[in-house]
């Protein structure tokens, strides 16, 4: 199944990135780059490179790094890249440019020595025209690009640095469709039929437009049928629509993401001159002041989580397949939403969304005019905003992942409420003109204290959203039960959740955070934010396997030994209600022996499962059966140590539905490794997970061990990445060692060519070594 899926999103990548058409050619530009960090322009020094590129996350992590803890402790600087490319056969009149889905940061682009364009957000996709300044066919040219991250302090997290994104080179024919310029919407939908409403931007450069064109627009349902079609005259303005109608429609939902695909084709004098192909889904979203967010005519609670775009030890260039396994395990927990903090994604990002069946908040800004730090976005934000915003509404705008636009995250201009008003009046047009179709929201900031719901602020968002004062949002809706309102950002208390779940109105709540993130820290050495559901290595937190009991939609049972109580976390509690709190429990671990904790007092358990009853054994003997608590509450037992196992069986009425145990460990003894690629590929995007166990001589998981493991690969394969997950390691990510942290280990791998078997072996001093395949 796991094979099957990753054809299904390799499938949507090609269409997305490598599309070869009638007049139209896509060519992928990541290889043959040539690096340079410290942005010298002479011959020496330069190192062969692919992109998508993060040069920051190879380190060093240095206490004494301009990036602070804020980056992770990071290297930040100008990096520059080179290119040589040969000229490609252009159509007479055509047009050739390169397409960047993301530099960090402030980014400058050269050809041949003349500057094409500066883009300083590093977050947002982008192309130049290079036509006019490239040499004959067949002769070479040189593109640079400098991407400048060596002002600082410049964000709140780890950003990355670099062409960190994917590249690609366009050929297009005179007569084209325009960037991004095919939109499609469905207006109305019902069990028997659906509108298809697709407005087509084109641009004409033919010596005799007068010549008549016209468009021809296909439906090709998700079993690959053609089942709609529609023929128009171009219209001389660059602006077409066409309506298709789709009998009985198979529609785009969370639980069964079926995707269309448009076919677009420019024709003229019967021969087809450009094509493109846009994946779509048919489906009806909307916020209800009532019933909350609406999907396909059914209330759906969100249940999201705020996700940052680095992917832990492969800093910010993400192969997809990190994404698609991260993704995968917040789905088993019962995530079924994601909010893009702070910033646009790589829109492969949201591909996956949409075969998947994730709904998304996509959002653009941490900052407006007033920033949060020296060098951040507020000091380019009045130049660029409306480019920025607008290049990124028409890039995302056919997702049905895509439910809403957030134009900002606790914004520091809603102290002065007339800028505020201002500025999002802006941001709200500027999304409705690019896309009519979908609302926009903000994650407001201490809206108690700027007092946004009484001086009209929140009323100009078509949703009202707040970050954490989820009490006061919903009194904001009782104040004005016309509001539609969700929890833009909410912490993992368990009141906050019994809110939402409890009041209709209320659409859901996207966590901080869903995953745990590089940057945001206070002090040395800790790198990572750890509030996630996952941590960096993809493992299940405790907080994860709590929220999975309230949740989960199959059977889910966690069982984790208390340690001590819940360390609080300081919070400002002028903007938060509730305090945060860090889990002290430990999971996998039936060795209260090797803790601090009295092993001979009660060993205090807490199961979290979204079963109807759960039984505790301790070596056989039940130690009674307990309920579900309506109130979500986690179900407890005290129980005195003995060596052995503890057993939890999770039952709905009679049946059983899950089991776990916990069981004593002895000493160390060997290593275990599993994959979660059968098959790997030689694609950039394909990479194989190897987890790494430490074991006693029975195979049980070893709670406390800590060996330093290495990484050997046999075959056209290499390690690209390790990592443990802990939040304080200075170990380097880009190497082939790493120290295990309570028992465990990960090394990302990527296949060098399609053809030869690929081993993984894993080694550490006194334990028996392990290997993998992860491809025959």
């Amino acid at each position: 199944m796991l094979l099957f899926r990753w054809y299904l999103v390799a499938l949507l990548l090609m269409v997305h990135v490598a599309t070869i058409a009638a007049g139209r050619e896509v060519i992928d530009f990541d290889e043959g780059w040539r690096f340079r960090q410290d942005g010298g322009r002479g011959d020496d020094g330069w190192t062969a490179v692919r992109t998508p590129h993060d040069w920051s996350i190879a380190g060093p992590v240095r206490e004494d790094a301009p990036t602070g803890g804020a980056g992770g402790f990071m290297p930040s600087g100008v990096g520059l890249y080179r290119k040589e490319f040969v000229t490609p056969t252009i159509p007479p009149h055509g047009r050739v440019s390169i397409e960047f889905d993301g530099v960090m940061a402030h980014s400058k682009v050269w050809i041949n020595d003349e500057l094409l364009g500066e883009r300083p957000n590093g977050y947002v996709s982008f192309a130049y025209d290079l036509t006019d300044h490239l040499k004959g066919t067949g002769e070479k040219n040189l593109i640079e690009v400098r991407a400048d991250t060596s002002a600082q302090p410049a964000s709140r997290w780890y950003t990355g640095a670099g062409i960190y994104r994917h590249v690609r080179l366009v050929v297009a024919p005179p007569l084209r469709v325009a960037r991004d310029g095919v939109f499609v919407t469905t207006p109305q939908i019902t069990a028997e039929r659906a509108e298809v409403r697709v407005a087509v931007e084109t641009a004409d450069e033919r010596p005799q437009p007068s010549v008549r064109a016209r468009i021809h627009a296909a439906i090709i349902d998700p079993a690959g049928r053609r089942v709609a079609s529609s023929r128009t005259r171009l219209d001389p303005t660059g602006e077409t629509t066409l309506k298709l109608t789709l009998l009985r429609p198979t529609l785009w939902d969370v639980d069964r993401p079926a995707m269309h695909r448009l076919v677009t084709q420019l024709v003229v004098r019967g021969e087809v001159v450009d094509e493109v192909v846009t994946p779509f889904g048919v489906r009806t979203a909307e916020f209800s002041s009532e019933r909350g967010f609406v999907l396909n005519g059914e209330s759906v609670k969100l249940k999201g989580v705020c996700l940052h775009h680095d992917g832990g030890a492969v800093g910010a260039a993400v192969p997809l397949r990190v994404w698609q396994r991260r993704l995968e395990r917040l789905r088993a927990l019962g995530v079924n939403a994601v909010r893009t903090a702070h910033n646009p994604v790589a829109p492969e990002f949201l591909d996956l969304c949409d075969r998947m069946g994730f709904l998304v908040m996509d959002e653009f800004f941490d900052c407006w005019t007033r920033g949060k730090n020296k060098h951040d976005y507020h000091r380019d934000f009045e130049e660029w905003w409306r480019r920025d915003l607008t290049d990124t509404v028409r890039r995302d705008r056919n997702h049905p992942s895509v439910l809403l636009y957030s134009v900002g995250n606790e914004i520091r201009d809603t102290h002065d409420t007339e800028l505020a008003k201002r500025v999002l009046t802006g941001l709200v047009d500027a999304c409705h003109a690019a896309d009519p179709s979908r609302p926009v929201t903000q994650a407001l900031f201490r809206p108690n204290v700027t007092h946004d719901y009484d001086n009209g602020l929140a009323d100009l968002l078509d949703v009202v959203g707040t970050n954490y004062r989820d009490a006061e949002l919903l009194q904001a809706w009782r104040d004005d039960p016309s509001r539609k309102i969700v929890g833009t950002e909410q912490n993992h208390d368990r009141s906050t959740w019994l809110r939402c779940r409890d009041n209709p109105q209320h659409s859901g709540q996207f966590l901080w955070c869903g995953i745990d993130y590089l940057g945001e820290s206070r002090r040395w050495p800790v790198n990572t934010f750890d509030a996630g559901l996952l941590d960096r290595t993809g493992l299940v937190s405790p907080r994860g396997m709590e929220r999975a009991g309230w949740w989960a939609e199959e059977p889910v049972l966690y069982v984790v030994r208390r340690v001590g109580r819940d360390a609080p976390i300081p919070v400002d509690p002028g903007y938060e209600e509730i305090e945060w709190v860090r889990k002290r429990v430990r999971f996998d671990d039936w060795n209260p022996l090797d803790n601090p904790m009295n092993a001979e007092a009660a060993q205090q358990i807490e199961v979290y499962s979204n079963a109807e009853e759960v039984e505790l054994l301790l070596n056989g003997r039940s130690l009674g059966a307990k309920q579900i608590d309506p109130s979500a509450e986690p179900r407890q037992w005290s129980v005195a140590y003995e060596p052995g196992e503890l057993v939890a069986i999770a039952r709905n009425g009679v049946r059983e539905v899950a089991r776990r145990a916990l069981r004593t460990a002895g000493e160390p003894a060997a290593l275990r490794l599993k994959s979660d690629r059968p098959g790997l590929t030689a694609d950039w995007d394909d990479v194989a997970h190897v987890e790494v166990e430490v074991v006693d001589a029975a195979g049980v998981l070893v709670p406390d061990a800590t060996p330093q493991i290495e990484f050997a690969v046999e075959g056209p394969g290499r390690v690209i990445a390790v990592d443990n997950g802990s939040i304080v390691s200075t170990e380097s990510y880009q190497a082939s060692t790493r120290q295990a942290l309570r028992g465990r280990c990960l090394a990302i791998v990527r296949a060098d060519a399609n053809e030869g078997t690929i081993r993984v072996t894993a080694t550490a001093e006194g334990l028996e070594s392990s290997s993998v395949v992860v491809r025959e």
